[in-house]
C-alpha cells in the first residue's frame, strides 16, 4: 500500500494538487495519478498535480502533471502554490529556489492578512518569441489582430480581441491543443488588461501566471499598456496579479499574486 499526503491550492482559482516526495518513481504512474486525482467528479479535482522532491542546495524541486496527465515545464499559479505547500511543511516564508523543467524560479513569500493565503513574487524568467503552434490557422484570426507567439518555459499564444467575455474561447483553444491560447483586451485602467485563458492539457481555466506574463509583455509591445509602465494589472475571471517588467531588462517579467490553501488529504494506493 502505498500512502500519498496532498495539499490543495489555488492561485485565482487555479487549482492544484501537490505531493510531497510521493513513493512513485515513473512519469507514467504520476501521469496516471494526475488524471486520477485531478478528475473534477470521480477525483480531488485540480487542474494539474504537482510533485516535489529534494535537491541539493535548492528548497525543492517541482514537477508537474496537467490534469489530462501530459507533464507541463511551469506553472506561474502552480509555482506559487508549491511554495506555500513548502512553506507550510517548513513554518516559515523564506525565500524559495524551486527547480523546474523551465530552469530555476527565485520566490519571495509575504503573509496576508487572511492566514490560509500568502503573496509570492516570482521571477518568472525571459520572454521570448517563438514560432506558431501547429494548426494556428484553423483559428481564422483576423489579420488585423494582433498576435503573439511567446514562451516562459511553456508557450503561448496571445490574441488582441475587443471584448474577451463573447469569444468562444473553448472551441478555439481546443483547434491548437499545443499552446496555451489567451485572449487580451486593453483595460479598464491605462495600466491593465483583461485576459482569458485557454490551457494546454487542461482547458479553459480561471486564470494562468505564465498566460498573465505573456499577456502583459504582448500588450506593452502592442501598445495596449504604455512602454513606460512597469507594473502591468492582469484581470482575469478568477481574479488579479501583477506582472512587473524592469527597464534595464524589459525582457524579464516578474509575476507577483497568491496563493491560497485550500485542505489536505490522504490517498492510499494498492
Amino acid at each position: 500500500m502505498t500512502r500519498i499526503e496532498l495539499t490543495k491550492h489555488h492561485g485565482l482559482g487555479n487549482d492544484f494538487l501537490v505531493a510531497l516526495q510521493p513513493e512513485l518513481s515513473s512519469d507514467e504512474e504520476l501521469a496516471a495519478l494526475a488524471v486520477r486525482l485531478c478528475d473534477r467528479r470521480r477525483g480531488f479535482g485540480a487542474d494539474g498535480l504537482m510533485i516535489a522532491d529534494s535537491v541539493p542546495d535548492k528548497t525543492a524541486r517541482m514537477t508537474l502533471f496537467n490534469a489530462d496527465g501530459s507533464r507541463a515545464e511551469i506553472s506561474g499559479n502552480g509555482i506559487r502554490c508549491f511554495a506555500q505547500a513548502l512553506a507550510m511543511r517548513s513554518g516559515s516564508l523564506d525565500p524559495q529556489l524551486i527547480e523546474t523543467d523551465a530552469g530555476d524560479k527565485h520566490l519571495v513569500l509575504s503573509a496576508t492578512d487572511d492566514s490560509a493565503t500568502i503573496n509570492a513574487r516570482v521571477d518568472m524568467g525571459v520572454v521570448a518569441s517563438i514560432d506558431a503552434p501547429p494548426n494556428w490557422n484553423a483559428l481564422g484570426c483576423n489579420p488585423d489582430r494582433p498576435v503573439a507567439h511567446l514562451s516562459l518555459g511553456n508557450p503561448h499564444s496571445v490574441v488582441g480581441v475587443d471584448e474577451v467575455a463573447v469569444v468562444e474561447l473553448a472551441e478555439l483553444g481546443e483547434k491548437v491543443p499545443d499552446v496555451n491560447l489567451e485572449i487580451v483586451e486593453p483595460g479598464p485602467t491605462p495600466d491593465a488588461v483583461t485576459m482569458r485563458v485557454h490551457e494546454r492539457g487542461v482547458g479553459v481555466t480561471e486564470a494562468c501566471g505564465t498566460g498573465a506574463c505573456a499577456s502583459a509583455f504582448a500588450a506593452r509591445s502592442w501598445g495596449l499598456v504604455a512602454a513606460s509602465v512597469t507594473d502591468v494589472t492582469v484581470h482575469m475571471d478568477g481574479g488579479s496579479a501583477v506582472v512587473s517588467f524592469d527597464p534595464a531588462d524589459p525582457d524579464r517579467a516578474v509575476l507577483t499574486g497568491p496563493a491560497t490553501y485550500i485542505g489536505s488529504m490522504v490517498v492510499e494506493l494498492e
